[in-house]
């Protein structure tokens, strides 16, 4: 299988973003897999750290219809689905379509937004379509939605619930970066910034093809059998309350797959796997308790799972 189109995308997508940002080559390659697998991803740290640049810079290199939106406590439904409103010229009602009628939506400070309003999001992240007033609206694909979040500690905010962080493949955190990069960052902005200079260098088709391109690689009946294992040893874990769902260990298939594909091979290895896992799962699983930051204790717990299922070995695979 030639995986040739892959590949290209990737390299345009990356040589574009990192004209924007500095180092986190991993977040980038994982944004990237979001778009192959038709997933979503979920950008949580502190302010200042450069998620929603990142999610603006990935936009940018699509050649998509992109959309901004800034969640805020009185953000309600409508303004993010659309409404049938009257108009008066005609004498009937006309759907006008919100900002998720697009390719690439920028769901900025999630968590800021209250319950009613994040829920509004479940469907469309899900099934691609909307109902309103009755009505089922297609969206267009590809469908992206990349939301960024501060710290459920920080003030104004209202924690997502569990249903929808398990419609995110990836729960990414940028992190700060390092002296040399921090340097970097300064004498890039310094004078302007570098997001107005660049434009899409991948087209709508490209992504399209990539996404049926990735669903043909091959995942040995023995991986299958692994990811299975994963999931399952953390429902048995004894730190966790809720285990993985079956769409988790979906994602982590797709996951694996476009990984796999973005390395240049038409087959996945356990290393693709346990690579994933960690991006995938994470936010899946809900602690019985944690005396530190939930975040590193479940990281904690899908390494220990990660170390205690059986790896199956790769000369018994194959390259099917």
């Amino acid at each position: 299988m030639d995986l040739t189109p892959i590949r290209d995308m990737a390299e345009a997508i990356r040589a574009n973003v990192a004209r924007v940002i500095v180092g986190k080559e991993t977040m980038i390659d994982r944004l990237l897999i979001a778009i192959i697998t038709s997933g979503h991803v979920l950008l949580e740290d502190v302010p200042g750290t450069g998620k929603t640049l990142t999610a603006k810079a990935l936009a940018v290199s699509l050649d998509c219809t992109f959309k901004r939106i800034q969640f805020t406590p009185d953000l309600l439904p409508s303004d993010l689905t659309g409404i049938h409103f009257f108009n008066q010229k005609l004498g009937e009602f006309e759907f006008r379509p919100g900002p998720l009628f697009a390719n690439i939506v920028l769901a900025d400070e999630i968590n800021r937004a209250t319950p009613r309003t994040q829920s509004s999001l479940l469907e469309c992240m899900e099934e691609r379509q909307l109902s309103i007033d009755g009505h089922t609206h297609a969206l267009e694909r590809p469908f992206l939605v990349i939301a960024t979040q501060n710290p459920v500690e920080n003030q104004g905010t209202f924690p997502l619930p569990e249903a929808q962080l398990d419609r995110f493949l990836f729960k990414l955190r940028m992190g700060y970066p390092d002296s040399k990069e921090a340097l970097h960052i300064l004498k890039r902005f310094m004078d302007a910034s570098p997001l107005e200079e660049i434009s899409p260098v991948v087209g709508r088709e490209a992504i399209l093809e990539a996404q049926r391109l990735y669903a043909k690689v091959a995942v040995h009946d023995d991986l299958l059998r692994y990811i299975v294992g994963i999931v399952e040893r953390t429902r048995s874990h004894v730190d966790v309350y809720v285990g993985v769902s079956p769409r988790g260990s979906q994602a982590l298939l797709k996951a694996a797959q476009a990984y796999a594909a973005l390395q240049g091979r038409a087959y996945v290895v356990p290393d693709d796997i346990k690579t994933m896992a960690p991006d995938v799962l994470t936010h899946r699983i809900v602690l019985r308790s944690a005396t530190r930051s939930k975040q590193e204790a479940a990281e904690a717990v899908i390494r220990q799972v990660l170390d205690e299922v059986p790896v199956p070995a790769e000369e018994t695979l194959g390259a099917s």
